[in-house]
């Protein structure tokens, strides 16, 4: 028998997934207000190995590159929607090492 290492097919597994998947609509939409799209979860939501200490990764398509401050921004309502700690990551501001593991994990919201 073999084990697959692919993501689940949607971040539902722990707490802040099936937080998030309740809230899935509401967060692609105010996304898109910021001009962001295709958003993915990795990391331990996208694993099902999240806690109520988490935070909620995720990845995005940016139709423009986003200052720190849009950033921020669409962050902290994030957080205020779900009530956990968000980072948003433009698909195109992946840290090298790290964008093998990152796509990898990355689940369709």
């Amino acid at each position: 028998m073999t084990t697959s290492a692919t993501a689940p097919s949607e971040p539902v597994l722990g707490p802040l997934g099936l937080r998030l998947r309740s809230h899935r609509d509401e967060v692609r939409a105010y996304l898109t207000g910021f001009h962001m799209s295709n958003v993915r979860v990795f990391g331990s939501t996208s694993r099902g190995s999240d806690r109520e200490t988490s935070d909620i990764d995720l990845l995005v398509q940016a139709d423009r590159a986003p200052s720190l401050f849009t950033l921020a921004r669409a962050e902290r309502g994030l957080q205020t929607l779900l009530g956990a700690p968000v980072d948003i990551v433009p698909d195109d501001a992946i840290r090298p090492d790290l964008r093998e593991q990152i796509l990898s994990e990355a689940v369709p919201l």
